[in-house]
């Protein structure tokens, strides 16, 4: 860590048990059960989990972006957001694409907004070169 560099939250989790586990945070606010995609579980798995830790990031990026620029972002603004667990001869990776909804916004202004978002927001930055992403606007 540099000098200029303040960590904001660390979120601690306790897993057990892999994809058929559980996890809990240290403050006791999230507590889930694991099941394997697709498995007979009636558990979240790792996918979801970072589909919605993303999209949720990502709107609050787009909100950052969007008031410099001095734009509201519309109250209906929404992300869906799709992880693909991938196997490649016995490799595993993921693939993920963002589907940006801002209604309201000309397209070619809600681009900007999407683009300066997708530099700024830590889960873009995270997967930026690491995994195939895309950011659609819809």
């Amino acid at each position: 860590m540099t000098a200029n560099e303040k960590v904001l939250y660390t979120g601690k989790t306790h897993t057990t048990g892999g994809r058929e586990g559980n996890s809990r945070s240290s403050d006791h606010r999230l507590e889930v059960k694991l099941s394997s995609p697709g498995g007979p579980g009636t558990g979240t798995n790792p996918e979801q989990l970072f589909a919605a830790g993303w999209s949720a990031c990502f709107i609050g990026a787009m909100g950052s972006a969007a008031r410099k620029m001095k734009i509201a972002l519309p109250a209906d603004v929404a992300v869906d957001a799709e992880v693909d667990l991938i196997s490649t001869d016995g490799e595993y990776s993921l693939a993920a694409r963002l589907n940006v909804s801002l209604p309201g916004i000309p397209e070619d202004v809600a681009r900007e907004i999407v683009d300066a978002a997708h530099q700024t927001c830590p889960y873009s930055k995270m997967s930026r070169g690491n995994i195939s992403a895309e950011i659609n606007l819809v």
